[in-house]
């Protein structure tokens, strides 16, 4: 049992050494011409200057939030804290090297169909994931055994909670960073080349085209993996932290063997779906047809042997830690973690039903672009907001079975654990989830490599296939990734409830909505995503129009270069140099607002704060969702109008749904990812200071 900490860092190292086997198999790959080279030596380039650049702005930020858990709560809860976030930040930086890699490989793949470009983009992505997995559970695992088991530092648990506070730390700056950068791009390129210059998307006259494809990078791949990084440390930190901060509890009840079991248990979960994801990754495999169904068969393939794998271990893993004389039950917290890993599962495929240009959602918002770009934004809100319902009522049955398997196993009391160890099975593949959520920009970049360098229209048809899947893989990881969030952020309220109990037995938390404090609380709690949200698309709207401003001015004062005259090419660095900056200096204030806001609130009354943390829980996960998924749809609804319905590229219809592919930008690829990691930001800041607010 002492040895599960141990086999779950010897998985991730695994896990990392099954990155650099992938990493080595894309560098194999032929990257193509010179041009294509050259091209992915720039989209490189560019995204690792934004990456230094963007650590070394979050740097200022980390150092400081450092000297205050120093002085506050504990020095070593400062470098606990400082290793979660550098991890964190190398697992986006691995993964975005790969990713600028695998782009222009995938590109001349596709050549050969994509029987041989989806595993060259699976292969990039999966670095990414294994990268993610192993750096999140490898540090975790460290933290656990010096602080925990090898030092036993008075609290200990703490400050391992501190490293997923630093890994949060660099997931909310680098998706609201990287989402920023992304979707000015995205737009300023959209709106002036497709809508107004009536040029096809990627095409090389463009100066925001190389922008966009940078921004790939850095937000859907490195933004994303700090972001899974983030929930996967926090869905093991969400039970341990629950346990050890009622540990009198749980000691009294079962003597100090029972206390070790449930801290061991998320460790174990995640050691037996590492192994599965690992195994998982060799059953992904291309056909030869460009059909979305076949494609998206061959791709989820993997993480399906992984779920089904992990399935089963974890009844096996249920009656080892808490069967014999134990508990009676010992069957209930393995229905927990199943039922978790169900309805992330289940989210998914809500997404997948929402966002797919297979099912009806989509082709009706298609449908709507034929009467103008109004009825398609409508029609696009309208998809959002009802995969809420959806999403809501999976959650709920998720957080019952749970709760029910939790009280079966422990006993009264149990539930809760049942519920953050649910988190768990939701993210228990990461590995594999990311590696098909990575693949997503690598094929979107690929399709642009295959413009930009004017290869056959054939490739292209090849890109578009494996794009088009991209967008409902991405959408599926962010839910499985605010899923998780919801879950985890109510273990970690309860320890944090927990927590102001033990800081000073004499204070218990008052979450009555009767009482005024708490009530202003909730109301502020309620509001803060809404403002968060605003204050992100406000940015990307800003960064965009000087995107916009400059391309127009390029295509007016370049000679040629609209008519895309031989030896006229556009400033593709000037581009990139805006999204960098402006993306850079928009970041700060709504960054910021997740750590000051329930700091200030904390000092002031922690009651208010247990009514923030729960308004902000609700009203996060449903603004979320519906952000990801509309965003989704209307990526999906123009992508199936380029495909010749409803009069193909450059109709009426096709300019309306590129409108609403634009207002679905940051929707999908900046507020909306950004809301969950809100969410466990505020939860887990408030976990770490409850000492110091009591």
């Amino acid at each position: 049992m002492n040895s599960v900490p141990y086999l779950a860092a010897l998985s991730a190292l695994m896990a990392l050494g099954l990155a650099a086997y992938y990493y080595k198999l894309v560098e194999k790959a032929s990257p193509g011409s010179e041009r294509m080279v050259f091209l992915m030596t720039e989209i490189q380039k560019g995204a690792k200057a934004f990456l230094r650049k963007e650590y070394q702005w979050v740097a200022v930020f980390v150092v400081v939030l450092a000297v205050l858990l120093a002085i506050v709560i504990a020095p070593l809860a400062a470098v606990s804290y400082v290793l979660g976030a550098v991890l964190s930040a190398g697992a986006g930086y691995a993964g975005m090297t790969v990713a600028t890699m695998a782009n222009a490989r995938t590109t001349e793949a596709a050549k050969s169909g994509p029987a041989a470009a989806l595993p060259v983009a699976f292969r990039g992505g999966a670095v990414m994931g294994f990268s993610v997995a192993g750096l999140a559970l490898l540090g975790l695992m460290f933290t656990y055994l010096l602080f925990v088991v090898w030092l036993e530092v008075d609290d200990a648990f703490n400050i391992v909670t501190a490293f997923g506070l630093g890994a949060s730390s660099i997931a909310l700056f680098s998706r609201v960073g990287g989402g920023i950068y992304t979707k000015a791009a995205d737009v300023g390129a959209d709106l002036v080349g497709k809508v107004e210059a009536g040029i096809p998307e990627d095409d090389p006259r463009n100066p925001a085209t190389i922008a966009d494809n940078v921004g790939d990078n850095v937000g859907d791949v490195a933004g994303m993996g700090a972001d899974l990084f983030e929930s996967y440390a926090g869905s093991i930190i969400a039970p341990i932290s629950l346990t050890a901060f009622s540990f009198g509890l749980v000691a009294s009840q079962n003597g100090d063997d029972g206390v070790v079991q449930l801290l061991v248990f998320p460790m174990a979960i995640a050691f037996v779906g590492m192994i599965a994801s690992i195994i998982g990754s060799f059953f992904v495999k291309g056909g030869n047809s460009t059909d979305s169904h076949a494609l998206s068969r061959a791709l989820h393939m993997g993480t399906n042997v992984a779920m089904a794998i992990t399935v089963v271990a974890t009844v096996g893993v249920s009656y080892w830690l808490f069967g014999g004389d134990l508990y009676d039950q010992p069957w209930g917290l393995g229905v927990s973690v199943i039922g978790g890993l169900v309805v992330g599962w289940g989210l998914g495929k809500c997404a997948e039903y929402y966002t797919s240009d297979q099912y009806g959602p989509v082709k009706k918002i298609a449908k709507q672009s034929e009467t103008g770009p109004a009825t398609t934004v409508l029609s696009g809100v309208s998809t959002g907001m009802v995969s809420v319902a959806a999403s809501v009522a999976l959650i709920l049955i998720g957080v019952g079975v749970a709760y029910w398997g939790g009280e079966q196993t422990l006993g009264d009391g149990g539930g809760i654990y049942g519920i953050a160890v649910a988190a768990i099975g939701m993210l228990a593949t990461t590995g594999v989830v990311v590696s098909v959520d990575a693949y997503g920009p690598i094929a979107d970049n690929a399709g642009g490599i295959a413009e930009m360098a004017e290869l056959d229209p054939s490739v292209r048809e090849v890109t578009d296939a494996l794009d088009s899947l991209g967008n409902t893989t991405a959408a599926i990881a962010k839910g499985f990734a605010v899923g998780s969030a919801a879950l985890t952020a109510l273990a970690l309220f309860k320890s944090f409830e927990f927590a102001i109990a033990d800081a000073d037995p004499g204070s218990a938390l008052n979450l009555n909505i009767g009482e005024v404090d708490v009530f202003i609380g909730l109301f502020i709690g309620a509001g803060l995503p809404f403002l968060f949200a605003a204050l992100t698309i406000d940015a990307v709207g800003r960064a965009a129009n000087q995107m916009i401003e400059e391309v127009r001015r390029q295509f007016r004062e370049i000679p040629g270069l609209r008519e895309g005259k031989p030896g006229v090419i556009p400033d593709s660095a000037r581009c990139v140099a805006i999204s960098t900056e402006a993306s850079l200096k928009e970041m700060i204030i709504p960054g910021s607002l997740a750590v000051v806001v329930p700091l200030v609130t904390g000092f002031i009354s922690v009651d208010a704060l247990g009514g923030l943390l729960a308004g902000a829980l609700v009203t996060g996960f449903a603004l979320a969702i519906f952000m990801a998924n509309a965003g989704g749809a209307w990526d999906n609804a123009k992508k199936y109008i380029e495909a010749g319905h409803h009069g193909g590229k450059g109709s009426d219809p096709h300019k309306a749904a590129v409108v609403g592919d634009t207002v679905g930008d940051p929707f999908k690829d900046t507020s909306g990812p950004a809301m969950n990691i809100l969410l466990k930001v505020m939860t887990i800041v408030s976990l770490v200071f409850a000492s110091a607010f009591v």
